[in-house]
């Protein structure tokens, strides 16, 4: 009896690994499973939600909220919804806020979102994110300024009998209210359907030390499917570059958190099967771009690790796939030394597995491990030199993680 005792026990540590006290994971998230959001702190896991389609969470600067959306069945329309891990419940800071785009203050608690074209920011009570006030109408996608006291926002182009117009860029204070004399024009993209074609910009995000904004000029939505321009404007609005071209993935382009350098994934076409290349510049750009893909593969997502190491997921090419379903692109993470070109890989999925989604926080290197047949996946976690392993079971998407700051 003791023997086989003895042998169940060995099974379940082969098939369940359990981590010692030394590698306790001390990682905050929040995740989604089974379209519910759960809470992992200090390794232990707690569901906040139920009979709810949830996406998009995204930290408060300080921790205490993560705001969410809350799908109708038809997955159309959104909802806007609070957590509050102080008082442990969720909330509305509205009773009716449906919008797919919001952006917590980078100072405080504030939340703005965008319903309809009309910019909105919360108010605060008691140290919370309640009511709303309107900011500017308008409006099809905006950001947060680094200092929290105003937003760059985008108006889309007009379709005239000339053509199309300008895509215009403006800085709008947060305290607007409406009053179109506090808006200041910021910068003016002009189209040209034979250089710079754009109807839109979004994807707004700022470098380390907030004197460059990147953003993505995108033309028509067939078009845009398969290329869009990348783009990088001064604090200031006087100083414009455009730096390449590339699909509409925000999570393709990553500042540097250590200087003015920027990464993302180079290359036009709507299919991930070839013409996918990692790229970085230092900004402004002062020399031609660097492509540290090397041939007969594709980098699909990408993460700063230091200064001057840089993650990707890659995967082989497949240039003979013509038509059909567009075939799955088994990724692992690889790690480029950006100074001296090295690259080595550091995840070793099976072989109907994928890595994708690699996120650095603190020590930590985490991606998401799935299966091209499984809607659902693993979290994964390497720490420094340590052996990588399982963290989180059974979620929908890689994590949105809180490390001193939100990791969005």
């Amino acid at each position: 009896m003791r023997y086989r005792i003895f042998l169940v026990m060995v099974f379940i540590c082969i098939c369940f690994p359990i981590h010692s006290a030394a590698e306790k994971t001390l990682l905050k998230a929040a995740f989604i499973r089974d379209n519910q959001l759960w809470l992992i702190q200090d390794d232990k896991e707690t569901q906040l939600t139920e009979d709810r389609y949830v996406d998009s969470p995204k930290w408060s600067r300080d921790g205490r909220f993560i705001a969410f959306l809350d799908r109708d069945l038809s997955g159309d329309k959104a909802q806007l919804y609070i957590y509050d891990l102080k008082e442990e419940e969720i909330y509305q800071a509205y009773p009716t806020i449906e919008t797919e785009e919001f952006h917590w203050s980078p100072v405080s608690n504030q939340l703005a979102y965008l319903s309809g074209g009309l910019l909105n920011v919360t108010k605060t009570r008691n140290g919370r994110p309640e009511g709303f006030k309107n900011v500017s109408l308008g409006v099809s996608n905006f950001n947060w300024f680094p200092d929290g006291k105003a937003f760059i926002v985008s108006s889309p182009a007009n379709l005239l009998p000339t053509g199309w117009g300008p895509v215009h860029l403006f800085k709008v204070p947060v305290d607007t209210e409406l009053d179109t004399d506090k808006v200041k024009p910021f910068y003016t993209i002009k189209t040209d359907m034979n250089d710079l074609f754009a109807i839109n910009a979004t994807y707004f995000k700022w470098s380390q030390d907030g004197r460059w904004m990147s953003f993505l000029a995108t033309p028509t939505a067939s078009w845009a499917m398969d290329s869009n321009t990348l783009c990088v404007l001064s604090s200031t609005g006087q100083k414009f570059q455009e730096i390449g071209k590339m699909l509409w993935y925000k999570d393709w382009v990553q500042w540097s958190p250590f200087e003015n350098t920027i990464a993302f994934i180079s290359g036009e076409g709507r299919f991930f099967v070839k013409n996918k290349h990692t790229t970085i510049l230092d900004i402004p750009v002062w020399r031609n771009e660097t492509n540290y893909t090397p041939p007969g593969f594709v980098d699909l997502d990408l993460a700063w690790l230091t200064k001057k190491k840089v993650l990707v997921a890659r995967a082989e090419e497949n240039k003979e796939w013509e038509e059909g379903p567009v075939p799955t692109m088994f990724t692992r993470l690889y790690e480029i030394n950006i100074d001296s070109g090295k690259q080595k890989q550091i995840s070793f999925p099976k072989k109907n597995e994928l890595d994708t989604d690699p996120q650095v926080v603190g020590s930590y290197i985490t991606w998401y491990r799935s299966t091209s047949n499984e809607e659902q996946g693993d979290i994964w976690v390497k720490n420094g030199v340590g052996k990588s392993y399982r963290w989180l079971r059974n979620v929908d998407q890689a994590p949105a993680f809180y490390y001193e700051k939100p990791y969005l």
